[in-house]
């Protein structure tokens, strides 16, 4: 038995956790067969994953070969609150320009705020670094979240019979 088939992670709550989730960790092959993996960040649209990826970045040229991607996301550290969802499949760039704009608004209004001190920085490297945006195309996807079991401990307030008396429980 495995914690995805325990407690999984399915419909709307897994895009709720995935909307909510800052960071993803992505795995391709290389060339050479090689694993190349690094974080990246992500956003979800219309039941979709997206990456924002620099052009430089290895995952766009393993993505453009049609090579293997896995990925990650997961939070917890302690078996009662982990959680997670564990992608394999590839990335198809996205070349529709508004949708384009709407993920990076999308990227704005999840990592930055209006006058954030990083945020002009990041655009304008995208802009240098020729980023753009790719769906995340699962082929299987699997989640699991043990928080959905996890019973908080809170006071009991109990009346006992007489003859409990005042041993302790």
């Amino acid at each position: 038995m495995t914690a995805s088939t325990w407690q999984p992670l399915r419909g709307a709550k897994r895009w709720a956790y995935l909307a909510r989730a800052r960071t993803i960790r992505v795995a391709t092959l290389d060339e050479d067969g090689a694993i190349y993996q690094s974080p990246l960040w992500l956003v979800v649209h219309e039941q979709k994953v997206y990456l924002p990826i620099d052009a430089g970045s290895r995952h766009a040229a393993n993505a453009a070969a049609g090579r293997a991607l896995s990925a990650l996301v997961d939070q917890g550290e302690e078996f009662a609150v982990v959680s997670g969802v564990r992608f394999t499949g590839t990335l198809r760039p996205v070349t529709d320009p508004e949708l384009v704009a709407t993920l990076a608004d999308l990227v704005f209004d999840k990592y930055f705020h209006v006058g954030h001190p990083y945020a002009d920085g990041y655009r304008e490297f995208g802009e240098v670094a020729g980023r753009t945006y790719h769906e995340l195309v699962p082929d299987r996807t699997v989640g699991w979240d043990m928080r959905e079991i996890n019973v908080i401990a809170m006071p009991e307030a109990r009346v006992l019979p007489e003859h409990v008396g005042d041993r302790l429980l």
